[in-house]
């Protein structure tokens, strides 16, 4: 079963008003980043190619992104609470302006601020800030809470 915005709420910081859902939370964009050199996954680790910032405009607020893959860092950061699942789906804004955000599951004792990959379709603006996803929290067993490589990623 899916938690109520409020119950979600209470794992992601910081929030405000204008991001609690009635099933969720909204999560906003922080930066935008390209990668420029190859990653690598196997079966002994993974090597995440380079990033570069992807420079916002004159205004230092607003991406002008034209078709291509970016990643795209949340502002929040999240704290997915034992006995919990998260998932992240696209807000309908994304895929109305031929974009599309895809996302990993978010294990039980997760604690980050995360990322996803965004997929630009023709060329659009996104403004630093604005609610570009949203957080739902599943009920789910486990047998382990997450102790990965990301934990604690970009928290100061």
């Amino acid at each position: 079963m899916y938690e109520s915005g409020a119950f979600v709420a209470d794992h992601v910081e910081p929030v405000t008003e204008a991001q609690v859902q009635p099933n969720g939370v909204d999560l906003t964009a922080e930066a935008v980043l390209e990668q420029r050199e190859p990653g690598r996954i196997g079966t002994e680790g993974k090597t995440i190619g380079d990033r570069q910032p992807v420079e916002p405009s004159d205004d230092a607020e607003t991406f002008t992104l034209t078709p291509g893959g970016y990643i795209l860092q949340y502002a929040e950061t999240i704290a997915i609470p034992e006995d919990h699942v998260g998932f992240l789906y696209p807000r309908s804004s994304l895929m109305r302006n031929s974009c599309m955000l895809n996302t990993a599951v978010w294990d039980a004792g997760y604690t980050g601020k995360g990322e996803g990959l965004l997929q630009v379709h023709h060329e659009v603006e996104l403004e630093r800030g604005a609610r570009v996803a949203q957080l739902v929290l599943a009920d789910a067993e486990h047998a382990d809470t997450y102790d990965g490589s990301y934990q604690g990623e970009r928290v100061e």
